[in-house]
């Protein structure tokens, strides 16, 4: 049977990237395909211009039979392709019937818009995949694994024949994973395809029927996923081996670097927190989503202010009313949400790093240009960040780059105390060990570092104790030797 979808020999080219190098994709019909590869390696690029927000430089898109020229997006929806991204693409004041038919409304006779027809042709189309939502809901009001559907639903009334998904289980709840994975096979069912695009490479075995790895803008393989093994999969996405990812040695801690005692906001999840990090210690925090982890570091690192409560510092007390108050300390703090609450994203990589040194750097109120450069080239350097320059706009770069931008800003700053916010999130597994390597490292130079992680693997692989949050209180703490991820749960869930 011939593919629904064939992308043939795609290529396209950058200013200085050679983005896609004659990348091949095909997908059946009711066909789940894992896209995989490191960031950079051509995965977006390649959706967009299956979306029709890219012109592919060469190669060819045969849709159902049909060759495609040249198409716009919304060209795209029309054919049947619709890409689901991270950052979805919703009215939150709108009910859910709005947002599914968005520009396409039924009109009555006189012009105006039928909501009772529209309500019902929306809710024919949530009651075909199962969805429990009433299309009157205000999408505003759903909870994140609810939008998700509703941009499925949206999809599926364009009559979508391919869904592309881009992390679609990001910031899902395991159970939510679940009911996603269920919603897939459905939608395999009416003979739709999905393009599966995830660094959770265990996913793959859940959903996908085939898995395709693109590296440095090339396809290196493709496979059954009866014959895929996360090994495999790993050694095509990154070129080597990884026999260990996660880089943890066993450390002699020295005096404490951080301690909070009876910390509390009554306006957040902060309740009573007590912790303690030495130096050279990884502390996991983990818990369930929801569960007050952020805002126990946002109240530590001062971005949110505590009601009461004391914290300090390499032994002297610590007055923390605001983030510069932390940085003062020797507090570095790597946020959840790069992209919102991290980065500058026009400006280039030298002044993303270099943003919380400018103190340092400057003799008279000038910035002093030459030192600036020579400690951005020395921090590039170090982290291995891929760019094409220190001018760069870090928007362009990867995920995995622009999280070791981050880390190079604290870096500058030589902190004692590193709190990290879900460190690894939306990156590819080789920049993961990267990011690994380099928290050991640091570990070895005496930073204490507390590791917030959503990911059990990570928690586990990297911490020296473990703390575990429930209803914004630490409920549980584990030494490295004890915690598993059963124990970690029970406790993060309620047990005893």
């Amino acid at each position: 049977m011939q593919p629904l979808l064939q992308m043939r020999g795609i290529s396209k080219a950058f200013p200085g990237v050679q983005a896609l190098d004659d990348v091949s994709l095909e997908v059946g019909r009711g066909e789940v395909v894992a896209l995989v590869g490191e960031n950079g390696a051509g995965k977006s690029t390649l959706i967009k211009i299956l979306s029709g927000c890219y012109r592919a430089d060469a190669g060819t898109t045969v849709l159902d039979g049909q060759q495609l020229g040249h198409y716009s997006p919304r060209q795209a929806q029309d054919l049947g392709i619709s890409v689901i991204y991270q950052e979805f693409n919703l009215a939150p004041t709108l009910s859910v019937a709005e947002n599914v038919f968005v520009g396409r409304e039924p009109r009555t006779r006189l012009g105006l818009v039928d909501f009772r027809q529209m309500h019902a042709d929306a809710q024919v189309i949530l009651d075909s995949l199962h969805l429990p939502l009433d299309s009157r809901r205000i999408v505003g009001s759903l909870s994140v694994a609810e939008q998700q559907m509703v941009e499925i639903a949206k999809a599926i009334s364009f009559q979508a024949k391919i869904i592309v998904m881009d992390e679609p289980t990001a910031v899902l709840t395991e159970h939510e994973t679940a009911t996603l994975f269920q919603l897939v096979r459905r939608l395999c069912d009416q003979d739709v395809s999905v393009i599966y695009i995830s660094h959770r490479l265990e996913e793959m075995f859940e959903v996908a029927d085939r898995v395709v790895v693109l590296r440095d803008g090339r396809r290196v393989g493709s496979m059954p996923i009866a014959e895929a093994t996360v090994a495999k999969v790993v050694h095509l996405m990154v070129g080597r081996e990884l026999t260990e990812m996660f880089h943890k040695e066993r450390i002699e801690w020295g005096e404490p670097v951080l301690e909070v005692r009876s910390l509390s906001r009554a306006a957040g999840k902060v309740r009573d927190v007590s912790l303690t990090v030495h130096a050279g210690e990884i502390v996991g925090m983990a818990g369930l989503v929801g569960a007050g982890r952020t805002d126990i570091a946002q109240a530590i690192f001062g971005v949110d202010r505590y009601d009461r409560g004391d914290i300090q510092v390499c032994g002297r007390p610590a007055r923390i009313r605001s983030p510069l108050d932390a940085i003062r300390a020797g507090m570095g703090f790597v946020t959840e949400d790069r992209q919102a609450q991290g980065l500058f994203l026009v400006l280039a990589v030298r002044e993303n790093m270099s943003s919380a040194s400018l103190g340092r750097l400057s003799t008279a109120d000038f910035v002093q240009f030459a030192s600036e450069r020579q400690l951005v080239a020395s921090l590039i350097d170090q982290l291995r960040i891929r760019t094409p320059s220190q001018e760069q706009e870090v928007q362009y770069l990867s995920g995995g780059n622009q999280q070791k931008v981050i880390l190079a800003r604290w870096l500058a700053l030589r902190p004692k105390v590193l709190l990290l916010d879900e460190p690894t999130r939306g990156i590819d597994v080789g920049a993961k060990a990267e990011i690994y390597a380099l928290m050991g490292e640091l570990a070895r130079q005496g930073v204490g570092i507390l590791m917030i992680s959503s990911e059990l693997p990570e928690i586990l692989g990297m911490s020296d104790r473990v703390l575990v949050v429930r209803r914004g209180s630490i409920v549980a703490e584990f030494d490295r030797d004890e915690a598993t991820q059963e124990a970690i749960m029970h406790r993060a869930t309620g047990g005893q």
